[in-house]
């Protein structure tokens, strides 16, 4: 049985690694994309000039950006080992 908890256990590994993935590449590519998108819009309905869509793409590149290090942040905070409860806190009234 013992092995079989271990199998498991790799397989929710996995699966939480691909929803993480899976999440990373969609906050960094929907911004973008959004962004590059709504420029392209907003050349074409009101004959603005090529600078709207680089304008756009700047903006899309920096909340891609900062969607990528909230992301990793976000992954860093989790993997942080947790503080010993032995240790005595601010509640702590002995």
């Amino acid at each position: 049985m013992d092995k079989k908890s271990t199998s498991v256990g790799k397989y929710v590994a996995v699966a939480r690694a691909l929803m993480w993935l899976t999440e990373l590449a969609i906050s960094v590519a929907a911004p973008l994309m959004l962004f590059v998108y709504g420029a392209i819009w907003l050349r074409n309905k009101y004959g603005l000039g090529v600078w709207v869509v680089l304008a756009g793409a700047a903006l899309g590149l920096y909340s891609a950006f900062m969607a990528l290090k909230a992301s990793f942040t976000a992954m860093g905070l989790l993997n942080k080992p947790k503080p010993d409860s032995d240790k005595p806190n601010f509640n702590s009234h002995d």
